[in-house]
């Protein structure tokens, strides 16, 4: 019996012929090389589970910006598989307009520089571009607009510009421009970086927000402050581009040689004058 194909109706509905077990993510021996000759993935397997928040640590380089954007169809694999939904994600498979539309409605991404994610020339007009998009109607595309903008509060920076935006204005509207789609997988790539403390407490009280409504999570950050908040498991990446452990936070925090092995802190003790 030939394989079944996917489609943007069963994608929808999670179901397929391969859903390892109602993962929403699984990869398997993922293998990424930049220009031929720069390693960032070197066999990494993991399952993501429906309503997980996953933390991505691990020191600069080591893959974890790499393997988000694979999760959200960016890039694809030398090497390995990825699933997303029960489905084999492959560039092939993205190029059906029915399947990629459904992929990009329940995958969100949110960069760690705004500034590469935020272009349209007013606040209203970049929360509306992802859903007019995706083929919602002007009306259905407008309500949601309003909605997220509230939800936000930067109901009054819709008729600004981009560039008018402080940092922080312009991560809650990057935020909302993917919020507006409603997804069921946020993506965060280092999402507290370059914030002042009460943006970055903001979004910590986001994200565990997002996280009590059944949004599946994953974000690559080096911030261990509130990681035990934000996160219930932690996969732990090393310097060779391997997953080196996954435990929970609590776990992670408290194994020092780990922590120094990812150098996610620096042992003093060694420090020269």
């Amino acid at each position: 019996m030939a394989a079944e194909q996917p489609t943007a109706a069963n994608l929808h509905a999670g179901t397929g012929p391969r859903d390892h077990d109602g993962a929403v993510f699984s990869c398997r021996d993922l293998r990424y090389t930049y220009l031929d000759r720069f390693p960032a993935l070197a066999g990494v397997s993991l399952d993501v589970r429906p309503g997980e928040r996953v933390a991505l640590l691990g020191p600069n380089g080591c893959g974890k910006s790499t393997l988000l954007k694979l999760l959200d169809g960016l890039i694809f694999p030398d090497s390995g598989t990825f699933t997303a939904f029960g489905h084999p994600v492959t560039e092939d498979v993205l190029e059906d307009e029915q399947f990629s539309t459904a992929f990009r409605s329940r995958v969100g991404f949110v960069f760690q520089n705004s500034d590469t994610q935020v272009f349209s020339p007013t606040v209203r007009d970049e929360v509306a571009f992802g859903c007019l998009q995706l083929g919602l109607s002007e009306d259905e595309t407008r309500t949601r607009v309003e909605d997220v903008l509230r939800m936000l509060d930067i109901t009054d920076l819709a008729d600004r510009a981009p560039f008018q935006l402080s940092g922080g204005q312009k991560k809650r509207v990057a935020i909302a421009s993917v919020l507006v789609m409603n997804p069921d997988v946020l993506l965060f790539d280092e999402p507290t970086a370059a914030l002042d403390p009460r943006t970055q407490q903001w979004l910590i009280d986001l994200i565990v927000e997002l996280g009590a409504a059944g949004k599946t999570i994953v974000l690559a950050t080096h911030d261990l402050d509130g990681l035990d908040t934000i996160a219930g498991r932690c996969l732990v990446f090393a310097e060779d581009h391997t997953i080196a452990r996954s435990a929970s936070p609590t776990d992670v925090l408290a194994d020092r040689d780990l922590l120094l092995q990812a150098n996610l802190i620096h042992d003093r003790s060694r420090t020269t004058r």
